[in-house]
Parts: structure tokens; C-alpha cells; sequence
């Protein structure tokens, strides 16, 4: 297990203004904190993990022990459902944590994590975040709100899981995936496969076949391979507006 020496608060700086040069976001609590976060006074404050792509880096079931803030790379987070089918929770990307869930509140991640690209993570325990925590009234504030912002998203999930058709949960689910990764030379820049996006969007992946197969014949998608590129954003914006909300990215 990490270790972690005293915090002499007199170090424990004021959250840093700017936007963060990685993903571009003023609120980005890893840049916001850093001088918090990775304090040079403060041994094994972090360890930074390299993952290959597929490796699994948190098992469902396992002891909660800290969590991991992406510092480069995407990855998958799920949880096992009934008769041990895989549901993706959420895509994680870089600046954003994982293994948060079970933080302070549980003994077990209810999730699991697997690097769907090689990805470098910045690991801290459990001991270390909680000192953090205390020390740090500016720090503890921004988690809650981040904490809000999940369990809004995880909410608007569940709404979108529950009244949405098949048709409408896998549209949405290429519009998440669109604002949250953009594109590259046309496709969407974050290759799934189809099982991927029905775990997802909650859905099997032969209802995943047939709906990209009907958006391809009305000319609003396009594939090649796993990747995915959207040919008319507006129009499958069209098809979702009436539930009146859209998932965070």
C-alpha cells in the first residue's frame, strides 16, 4: 500500500486559473490542483500506471484501495449485469478520474476499468486523497460539485435507458460519443466495436447491426470497418429532441 507523509498546509496552494493544455477545460481538476495533487513535499503522493490497450486496471469486486486520474489515453468503465453481460457505464479520456465510485462510501469497486488504448493513469490511495480532502476546503468543494455532475449524468442514463426506442438509445450513444471525442478525417475518433455500442446504449448488438444498417440507407451514417462517422449531425440531433436533453460529455 502508498504511503504518504504529512501535509504541511502552509504548500497546499490555491487551485491554479487557466485551461488545462490537455483537454482544453477551464474546470479540469487535475491542472486546477496540481500543485495540490502532485506536492513535491509529499512522498508517493502518486504513482503513475502504464496500461496496454485491453488490460484491465480495476476488478470489479476488488478492494477499494484509491483512484486514477487519466493523464493520457481512453478507457472503458462497466459493471457485470444479469447472467454476466458487460454494461459500459461511461467512456473515460484523458483529465478524467476513474474509480471514483467506491470512494469513501464502499469496501469494493462496484466497476470495473480496461484501457481501450495504451494509456498512462496517475494513481493515488486512499489515505493520501482523504488527508487531501481535510486540508483542502477548495479541493473538497470541487469534488463535490464533480460528484453532482456524475450522478446528474447518471440519472439522465437511466431516463434515456427507460424512454427511449432501441433506435433512439443507439443515436444518442454516436452523438455522445461525437461530443465527447470528435472526429478524424470523418469518423468518429473513438473505434468501437458494435457489441461496444450496445453495451452502451442497452441494447444487443444485432439491434446495433440493424440500426446502423437503417441510418446508412438514409444516409446518415457512414462506416468503414469499426469506425463510425456521422453524416448528418443535425438530423440525428432531430430524432432525440424531443426528450429535450442531451448526456454530458
Amino acid at each position: 500500500m502508498l504511503t504518504t507523509a504529512p501535509f504541511p498546509k502552509s504548500k497546499l496552494a490555491s487551485p491554479s486559473k487557466g485551461e488545462c493544455n490537455i483537454c482544453n477545460r477551464t474546470d479540469c481538476l487535475i491542472h486546477n490542483y496540481s500543485d495540490i495533487l502532485f506536492n513535491l513535499d509529499v512522498s508517493q503522493s502518486n504513482t503513475v500506471l502504464k496500461c496496454k490497450k485491453g488490460q484491465q486496471f480495476i476488478i470489479e469486486g476488488a478492494p477499494v484501495n484509491g483512484l486514477f486520474f487519466i493523464k493520457s489515453g481512453t478507457v472503458k468503465v462497466f459493471r457485470t449485469g444479469i447472467n454476466g453481460r458487460e454494461q459500459i457505464v461511461r467512456f473515460a479520456r484523458a483529465c478524467e478520474i476513474v474509480g471514483h465510485r467506491g470512494f469513501g462510501t464502499q469496501e469494493y469497486y462496484s466497476i470495473g476499468a480496461i484501457a481501450l488504448q495504451d494509456a498512462e493513469l496517475h494513481y493515488f490511495s486512499k489515505e493520501f486523497l482523504q488527508e487531501v480532502l481535510i486540508n483542502n476546503p477548495d479541493f473538497t468543494y470541487a469534488m463535490m460539485l464533480f460528484y453532482a455532475n456524475e450522478l446528474n449524468r447518471s440519472e439522465n442514463k437511466v431516463k434515456s435507458i427507460s424512454q427511449m426506442t432501441v433506435r433512439e438509445r443507439v443515436v444518442d450513444t454516436l452523438l455522445y460519443i461525437n461530443r465527447k471525442f470528435g472526429e478524424v478525417k470523418g469518423f468518429l475518433n473513438l473505434p468501437l466495436s458494435r457489441k461496444e455500442y450496445a453495451d452502451y446504449a442497452g441494447t444487443s448488438e444485432e439491434q446495433v447491426i440493424r440500426v446502423f444498417s437503417a441510418l446508412k440507407k438514409e444516409g446518415l451514417i457512414c462506416a468503414s470497418g469499426k469506425k463510425i462517422g456521422i453524416s448528418d449531425i443535425d438530423l440525428l440531433r432531430k430524432e432525440i429532441s424531443e426528450h429535450n436533453f442531451f448526456l454530458d460529455s
